[in-house]
């Protein structure tokens, strides 16, 4: 059996898991995905993560409808709309739910479950620059998340407790980074996006120690296979949300004969670009990586930083075209699309694609008739 079928058959298990560690008596907290939530913290106090990051289904979307006005992102509907129905078992576990707040949708998952629900929330703020202020101000949030973790756990963070669970997660970033280092520009590429991308969504719900093992042995085989020359045309996927179960450009561009060689998201991947220092107070440390050094999503200003990143890894990557996906509602995405499109065409001269989803079944046919279209002129411009 190979490292991703080991994945697969402890992930088809994990939910069982999850039940019988909620019965026994561990505290399972719950958060909402965007990178700014240090899963350390948890782990230090005792208690089990448990990132919410499913996304793609209608019916959820739909459901939410009861609760909430459409105007909000998509995928944030969902976390509503999961709960709400009551049918996946890893909605229904937390016993608390963790909500960094970096923008309004965030902050409607918060309220509605707060209002709707006998789980409550624990928010604190993420500031939208990076100034030295703004640092400080994520210092404190994670100060004041850390006080109400060891209230609601009984047990305290001690600094070397943290620094233990730093390490641990250090090594996990480390075989993501090189992992996906492995894919080559130019050469098929040794792991697909959609198990790239499932590699970080089990990282925030599968057991720990089975799923380092797993990446462990996965960096192994990979390093054995063969890089071989692509003649697809390459693709570089930013995206608002990559939500577990939401795969539908993945298959599609399957289906017209590109293939995307690396990825983008504010939501459904785990930063892994950066180590956490184990010098000095582990929280500022903390507080460095997860908020300073991280790539900022779109709703952050200035927009320079991600910009040049994009531009950057468009470079590196030496793709053929880049494809914008987002979250329809997510308003900060869809202001900098505006100006980025216009950018990136001037500075690279390469194709831009722009879809933006409902997680609506329709969507299917007009996605493709874009992708294909995408595909087809970055043949040409390769030709």
């Amino acid at each position: 059996m190979t490292a991703m079928e080991k994945l697969s058959d402890h992930l088809a298990k994990r939910r069982t898991e999850l039940r019988q560690i909620k019965k026994s008596g561990q505290k399972i907290i719950g958060y909402i995905p965007g990178g700014y939530m240090p899963e350390e913290m948890v782990y230090a106090s005792g208690a089990l993560p448990l990132c919410l990051i499913r996304g793609g289904d209608p019916e959820p979307v739909a459901e939410s409808m009861a609760y909430i006005p459409r105007f909000i992102d998509t995928f944030c509907r969902c976390q509503i709309g999961y709960r709400m129905m009551g049918e996946e078992v890893l909605y229904q576990l937390p016993d608390i739910v963790v909500t960094p707040i970096g923008d309004i949708n965030q902050r409607a998952i918060a309220d509605l479950w707060d209002y709707y629900t006998d789980i409550k929330t624990l928010r604190y703020g993420v500031p939208h620059n990076k100034r030295e202020d703004a640092f400080e101000f994520y210092v404190g949030s994670l100060q004041e998340f850390k006080l109400r973790l060891e209230e609601f756990t009984g047990n305290q963070i001690t600094d070397d407790k943290l620094k233990e669970e730093i390490k641990l997660q250090n090594r996990m970033r480390e075989l993501l980074r090189n992992i996906g280092a492995l894919r080559q520009p130019g050469k098929t590429p040794v792991i697909s996006t959609r198990d790239f991308i499932k590699l970080h969504h089990a990282a925030v719900w599968a057991d720990r120690t089975v799923f380092m093992e797993i990446i462990e042995a996965l960096y192994e085989e990979l390093k054995q296979k063969e890089q071989v020359d692509s003649d697809k045309p390459q693709v570089l996927l930013t995206a608002s949300t990559l939500a577990m179960g939401d795969g539908k450009i993945l298959d599609l561009m399957d289906e017209v004969g590109g293939e995307f060689v690396f990825e983008d998201a504010a939501e459904g991947l785990m930063p892994y670009a950066h180590d956490v220092s184990l010098d000095g107070d582990p929280i500022r440390a903390l507080a460095d990586t997860y908020f300073m050094k991280r790539v900022p999503p779109a709703w952050f200003r200035p927009t320079r930083e991600r910009v040049d990143y994009l531009l950057d890894m468009v470079k590196e990557k030496k793709v053929s075209g880049l494809l914008w996906y987002q979250m329809l509602y997510r308003d900060g995405y869809d202001i900098q699309s505006y100006s980025f499109q216009k950018e990136f065409e001037k500075v690279t001269g390469l194709p831009f694609l722009k879809l933006e989803s409902d997680y609506d079944t329709s969507e299917k046919s007009p996605f493709k008739t874009r992708m294909e279209t995408f595909v087809e002129i970055m043949k040409q411009g390769r030709n």
